[in-house]
């Protein structure tokens, strides 16, 4: 479904990422857990070139873009097909506050994919329904819950077909109330067979959840492997600081 070759990213001579290489199967849900600072939101990001990468190559059903740090035009056509197949999920909901539930998730399938408003409308009252916000889809985002702008996000994410879906941290602003909310239709779509990867530090939904654990430092994956296993007994030093810390 997803393949990371070599992904490697600078900031000012600081180097986040350090090659890094990915292979994800169809279906899958992997968790990306690690300190603050380890490169994880930028690795995710990299992902659909919202951050471009230095050097690397990212594949998505068939649709392949590398970067040699020299980003031209033909690269960024390249990247925006690679895009319609992820969709993305933010920290922050990024919900457009002067429209409504509905409209934010029909708007970018009208705008990007040129689909006809009715269609849009039919897709879009059958996502908030999947993510349990019929009954609130004329509401502005500011009359909503936190759980309920994130569950609105992935459905706006969801409304353009993505074949795989990036979440980067999208519980951390909740309340443990919240969080649930939003982790429930991220198994839901599990259920159904939705790729996910999760940038989380949430180790309860990691274990639980998850087909899959990698665990970041400095930059590069140290370990990975199956929740069970590596939550019981993980392999590398690192990881085994880390999850003391949290658990």
């Amino acid at each position: 479904m997803l393949k990371a070759s070599g992904i490697a990213k600078s900031f000012g001579g600081n180097e986040i990422l350090r090659g890094i290489s990915l292979d994800v199967e169809r279906g899958e849900l992997i968790s990306i857990i690690g300190p603050s600072g380890c490169g994880k939101s930028t690795f995710l990001r990299c992902l659909n070139f919202l951050e471009h990468p230095d050097a690397g190559e990212v594949q998505v059903e068939g649709v392949t873009v590398a970067s040699t740090g020299q980003w031209r035009r033909a690269d960024e056509v390249k990247a925006h097909r690679l895009r319609g197949h992820v969709g993305m999920v933010f920290q922050s909901f990024n919900l457009f506050p002067h429209r409504t539930v509905l409209e934010n998730v029909m708007l970018a399938p009208i705008q990007v994919k040129r689909m006809e408003e009715q269609t849009a409308h039919r897709i879009a009252c059958e996502l908030l329904e999947k993510v349990g916000l019929a009954a609130v889809q004329n509401r502005y985002p500011d009359r909503l819950s936190g759980g309920q702008q994130q569950r609105a996000a992935i459905a706006r994410a969801l409304a353009m077909k993505p074949s795989v879906m990036l979440y980067d941290e999208p519980t951390s602003a909740l309340d443990p109330e919240l969080s649930e909310e939003v982790l429930s239709v991220m198994r839901a779509l599990d259920a159904e067979g939705m790729t996910q990867l999760v940038v989380t530090h949430d180790m309860r939904f990691a274990r639980a959840a998850s087909d899959r654990v990698l665990f970041m430092e400095a930059g590069q994956i140290v370990e990975s492997g199956d929740p069970d296993v590596m939550f019981a007994n993980p392999r590398e030093p690192g990881t085994r600081r880390f999850l003391r810390t949290l658990l």
